[in-house]
């Protein structure tokens, strides 16, 4: 059970000392023993394949728990590509949430069980079939475990562990980067647009030359439609502006100077909202989003393949792909299949899904090239697309969607199996299976 403790005043902010049962306060040996740790795995000589475990430098940096906080390598020698990775995970923004986290999922408020290696997959990997563009680069992944959609900078730490990473990766190199990609699934994502601006001007100071680009997977979030409770203690009553508002004061949490200026005192939690912030921000950014997106979903108690669903949440489905849509009208580079799922990155077969006959790899690799055109005072190459949202209307109207999945049975069932099992009647909604030309079974059959 963590118990958030106040510990100290300093400047008038809170500290608090987040202690589970029987863990230890982050020291300069816990740091140390992971290092030994570090240097036993290497010297165990894993497949290059692997991303390798290093705890940062700075030891005062910690995960809640005080364990030490770090990063993953996996490096490529001589490439001038960095590709940074923020895990996601939501966020705790209350004693109970957070306690809660630590109980259910430790390993995002603990480094104490993180394994001394991990295996990139989707845009983390270096198998040039799966990663075709970036399976080159050296590559970053930074687990998550301050809780503060890495945010803050003081006792929830996000912010500052980015920093300290790319400190840490100096003698690595980054200063000579050509390019540094900041990516991030979810709360990452978030993350991403939070900190693409603090570490392009990090990396400036350093002395490099890299472009600092951007790329957001599954963390362009809408504020939601329903009214609850201000002081929602339970993370279900919680709508993201609410949990974002109270956990902003909790972590000490930080916005872009940028943004923040746009909203009086109180209101920056805006800023965590990819549509309010986007304009604000100088780096290029790529989103990645599901128009149906199941964990904005999920924060309307919607979850698809569930028990039941009633027709005001299947109307706030399809709203929510308009919504999502118009929100994404400015965004110079996006990739939104009209689909229902939640992060893609990192899957495996994340070449799969395809807007208009075009995979997310090859929309990425289009990006990349206008951005060195562009850079370099050139044209850039024409058909080769990288601004790229379904226009069918409907969930699952792309053929190239993940599958949808029953909770109950696990098996695999299409949009209109799915509303039938959760209770909907098809023709009450003008959804006939049997029915003409425009009908939803119509529409999924040709595609988005």
């Amino acid at each position: 059970m963590v118990v958030l403790q106040e510990i100290n005043t300093v400047q008038g902010l809170k500290v608090w000392d987040t202690r589970g049962a029987g863990s230890t306060r982050a020291t300069g040996g816990t740091a140390e023993a992971g290092r030994e740790g570090t240097a036993a795995a290497r010297a165990a000589g894993q497949q290059t394949d692997d991303m390798r475990l290093h705890f940062l430098k700075n030891t005062q940096v910690t995960c809640n728990d005080g364990t030490a906080a770090g990063f993953y390598l996996k490096e490529f020698r001589g490439s001038r590509r960095w590709l940074l990775f923020l895990e996601g995970g939501w966020c705790c923004y209350s004693k109970e949430t957070c306690d809660s986290r630590y109980q259910n999922i430790p390993r995002l408020m603990s480094s104490a069980g993180w394994p001394q290696t991990k295996r990139g997959t989707g845009i983390l990997s270096s198998q040039v079939e799966e990663n075709p563009h970036w399976n080159n680069a050296n590559i970053v992944f930074i687990p998550y475990c301050s809780s503060d959609v890495w945010s803050a900078e003081y006792t929830f730490m996000g912010s500052l562990i980015i920093r300290e990473v790319i400190k840490d990766l100096i003698p690595k190199g980054i200063k000579q980067a050509k390019v540094v990609m900041l990516s991030g699934t979810s709360a990452g994502g978030t993350g991403v647009l939070l900190n693409i601006e603090r570490v392009a001007s990090q990396l400036e100071l350093l002395g490099a030359e890299a472009q600092v680009r951007g790329l957001v997977d599954s963390g362009w979030f809408l504020e939601s439609k329903h009214q609850r409770s201000p002081n929602c203690p339970e993370t279900v009553s919680c709508s993201p502006e609410d949990a974002i508002k109270i956990g902003l004061r909790l972590w000490n949490g930080i916005v872009p100077d940028r943004c923040r200026q746009l909203y009086k005192r109180g209101e920056e939690w805006q800023c965590f909202f990819g549509h309010r912030l986007y304009s604000t921000l100088t780096s290029p950014l790529f989103v990645v989003q599901w128009l149906f997106d199941e964990e904005q979903l999920r924060v309307e108690n919607i979850y698809m393949g569930g028990q039941s669903l009633s027709e005001e949440q299947w109307q706030y489905i399809r709203n929510l792909g308009q919504e999502l849509k118009s929100s994404l009208r400015d965004v110079t580079a996006a990739f939104a299949p009209s689909c229902l799922s939640h992060t893609v990155i990192t899957k495996s077969n994340w070449m799969t899904f395809q807007v208009r006959g075009t995979s997310l790899p090859r929309a990425l690799q289009c990006w990349d090239r206008s951005l060195e055109a562009t850079r370099n005072n050139r044209t850039p190459a024409r058909g080769c697309p990288f601004h790229l949202v379904d226009t069918c209307q409907w969930p699952q109207c792309n053929p190239t969607c993940p599958a949808l999945v029953d909770q109950a049975t696990q098996q695999e069932l299409t949009l209109l199996q799915m509303l039938v099992a959760m209770g909907l009647d098809l023709q009450k909604l003008g959804l006939d299976p049997q029915g003409a030309e425009g009908s939803l079974a119509s529409m999924v059959s040709n595609g988005g």
